[in-house]
Parts: C-alpha cells; sequence; structure tokens
C-alpha cells in the first residue's frame, strides 16, 4: 500500500509540470465597474427594523442591571 505512494513521493519528475491556478474563475472575468450600493431607508440602522433595535436595547438593559445587581451581591453592598 505505502510503496506506491513511496515512489510517487520520490519521483520528483510529475511535480511542477503546469503551474496551478486557484482561482481560475477570477482571472477570466473581465475588469468590471464597482457596485454602487443603494443608500439604506431612512427607517433602517445597521439593517435592523425599530422593532429589532428596541428589543436589543431592552435585551442589553436586562443583562447591565443583572451583572449590576450580581456585583452587589458579591461585594455584599446588597443583600436579599
Amino acid at each position: 500500500m505505502f510503496d506506491g505512494l513511496r515512489k510517487d513521493a520520490s519521483d520528483t519528475s510529475g511535480f511542477n509540470e503546469q503551474p496551478v491556478e486557484f482561482f481560475p474563475e477570477e482571472s477570466k472575468k473581465p475588469a468590471s465597474k464597482p457596485v454602487r450600493r443603494k443608500p439604506s431607508s431612512p427607517g433602517k440602522l445597521l439593517g435592523m427594523t425599530a422593532p429589532q433595535r428596541f428589543l436589543i436595547a431592552v435585551m442589553l438593559m436586562i443583562m447591565v442591571c443583572t451583572l449590576g445587581a450580581m456585583c452587589m451581591v458579591i461585594t455584599g453592598k446588597f443583600a436579599f
């Protein structure tokens, strides 16, 4: 099984006969103009709608309040 691999590895005549193109489809494409994006609609920020942004803001507020309460319990400034 390994004899064939050893023979192939020792035979250097077959290597580098033709250069390998890693991305041949890119070299064949003609140069084109850069694509312009449409400006985002005025109601979207970072690609999110208003309800999505609100949900992220609420989740962030809950995380900050939870972490703040945990820190206060750990330091002994707040007890149940």
